[in-house]
């Protein structure tokens, strides 16, 4: 039955190999085409390597803003017009912003993909930023800092772990940005860095689903991409952290909480190597779903938790482990720390069976499908492999990576990184004036 159960998952992962074509523009833009007639829809997408880690100290939030900015309109499209033109031609947008990167993408009917690539292509070449759309999507963003970070409960987790784990590095401020930087930034600042980092040797053009005919829409691309200047080239500066060698502690009060939560996290590798894809099935061992390793002992059976978890938060340059439990009844945070930890020591002492060594990776070659089953995922896929990790087939062949791990090396990356003496632990608690509620 398991060997049936592999062989099904095996000839599913195969079938779902992504077939693309790529290219380079004389400007530096890399286009990426990948044709999927199996809907009558089309990505036009285009992701840009800025994130928050490229931004100014003191100008925190620049790329998050321009998330939004870079919808206020363009010579050719009137303020507030975006919206409209893609809700008028049937379709949907979107747009998202990390550390390293951000995405914009239109999902259209295929009879649109001209009018997706114009409107990218006017998204790069002729944003209009001026003082009005700045002042009213620095509302919008302050409204978007309220609704998910300020009133929202535990919201400033990750933005607490980053700031205590890195002392150098941009990752140590949230990528939604500090609102008086943005506040105190001059239009021209907001010019400046969008002549820096929106440029098409910057970016990668991905074109995704029923494409229809090829020819034209290479035609297409060169019509309205191919006429955009080539910016300066982006030279990133490299930031390296001295590694954790004593435990640091931290704590942060939240008002919008009543339950406290214990965070333990350690700094990882990027997101490129092997070792953080051995993290990954750290993570899935020891918390995904209700029989994973932590689930079970300590919220499960022994009920000293509510909530406990692990995920593996990696990025280009850098990656955090994370674990996290919320102590119930009378045990405290120390409480579910010793526990989480015994279970580490398990990881890095004892070998994972056979059998649960199969059961991880049917998990993972479940994700991979479902990973690539529809055409956003694998436009953001593309560009992703191909920006961050300089390698697009990364997309057909990091399942082949995930496979080979061993039950040696989860044991041997436990011992590696997840260490009392490598780790932040942070107390993230009910303010004082909730507690006493």
């Amino acid at each position: 039955m398991a060997l049936g159960t592999m062989l099904m998952l095996g000839g599913v992962a195969s079938a779902q190999k992504v077939a693309f074509e790529e290219y380079t523009l004389d400007n530096g833009l890399h286009v990426i085409l990948h044709n999927d007639a199996s809907a009558p829809v089309i990505i036009t997408s285009v992701m840009y390597h800025v994130g928050s880690k490229n931004e100014n100290p003191e100008r925190t939030g620049f790329a998050h803003f321009f998330e939004h900015l870079l919808f206020e309109g363009t010579e050719n499209i009137k303020r507030g017009e975006w919206f409209k033109i893609v809700t008028a031609n049937g379709g949907t947008n979107n747009a998202n912003t990390s550390e390293d990167r951000t995405y914009y993408y239109e999902v259209f009917p295929s009879n649109s993909l001209e009018l997706g690539l114009w409107m990218e292509s006017e998204r790069m070449m002729h944003p209009i930023i001026n003082q009005i759309g700045v002042d009213t999507q620095n509302e919008v963003v302050k409204e978007e800092k309220r609704l998910r970070v300020d009133n929202q409960p535990y919201g400033s987790l990750i933005a607490e772990v980053k700031k205590n784990m890195y002392v150098k590095h941009p990752y140590r401020w949230a990528t939604i940005g500090s609102m008086d930087h943005l506040d105190a930034a001059k239009l021209e600042e907001f010019q400046a860095f969008n002549k820096k980092f929106y440029v098409p040797n910057n970016a990668v053009l991905v074109v995704a689903g029923d494409l229809n005919d090829i020819p034209k829409t290479k035609e297409w691309v060169n019509k309205y991409f191919g006429a955009i200047p080539k910016g300066k080239e982006v030279v990133v500066e490299k930031f390296v952290e001295e590694p954790i060698t004593t435990a640091l502690k931290a704590s942060y009060q939240d008002p919008n909480i009543q339950k406290p939560m214990i965070v333990a996290s350690y700094r990882t590798p990027s997101m490129k190597t092997r070792d953080a894809r051995v993290l990954d099935m750290i993570s899935t061992v020891l918390s995904e779903g209700k029989s994973s390793r932590l689930y079970k002992k300590i919220v499960d059976d022994k009920k000293m938790a509510l909530q406990i978890g692990a995920f593996n938060y990696s990025q280009e340059d850098y990656g955090l482990y994370i674990l996290y439990g919320m102590p119930q009844g009378t045990y405290t945070s120390e409480d579910i720390v010793k526990e989480i930890d015994e279970e580490v020591v398990k990881l890095q002492t004892e070998l994972l069976s056979d059998k649960e060594m199969q059961k991880l990776k049917n998990i993972y070659e479940n994700n991979y499908v479902n990973g690539n089953s529809n055409v956003e995922g694998i436009a953001e896929n593309l560009a992703s492999y191909y920006l961050l990790h300089g390698d697009i087939n990364l997309i057909n062949t990091e399942i082949e990576m995930y496979r080979s791990i061993t039950a040696q090396e989860i044991r041997d990356v436990a011992k590696k990184y997840l260490n009392p003496n490598q780790r932040l632990l942070l107390d993230y608690v009910p303010s004082k004036d909730k507690a006493q509620n």
